[in-house]
């Protein structure tokens, strides 16, 4: 059974909001910190978000994995570049990240990413 990355983010995005309104200045901070750390600057948003999407798959975070094929989507990413990210980040981290690299290519499809 695949995992379903829409409903993943949706879940985590309603425990995100209760955590804003319990814990504001962590939340508000660490906003503060992504909005710096992704915002366009040498590298562009894109570059950075595919950047985070090798992390997210590395470090085998499916509300990650799902948050950043949305923005990836979002700002006009082709499949070929996010299968260039899948496959660098395989290379990198080997058969785990594989496994999470297939789950990405599921949250591309779940999300509507285009087949270019």
């Amino acid at each position: 059974m695949s995992k379903d990355y829409v409903a993943i983010t949706k879940q985590i995005s309603n425990g995100i909001r209760t955590l804003r309104k319990d814990i504001p200045e962590v939340m508000q901070g660490f906003s503060a910190m992504a909005g710096a750390a992704t915002k366009d600057g040498a590298l562009s948003k894109k570059v950075k978000e595919l950047v985070a999407l090798g992390i997210a798959i590395s470090t085998r975070c499916d509300g990650c994995i799902g948050f950043h094929t949305e923005a990836l989507i979002k700002l006009g990413c082709t499949k070929a570049e996010f299968e260039e990210t899948l496959g660098l980040a395989v290379y990198m981290g080997g058969g785990p990240s594989l496994m999470y690299a297939s789950d990405a290519m599921t949250a591309w499809e779940q999300f509507g990413g285009p087949e270019d």
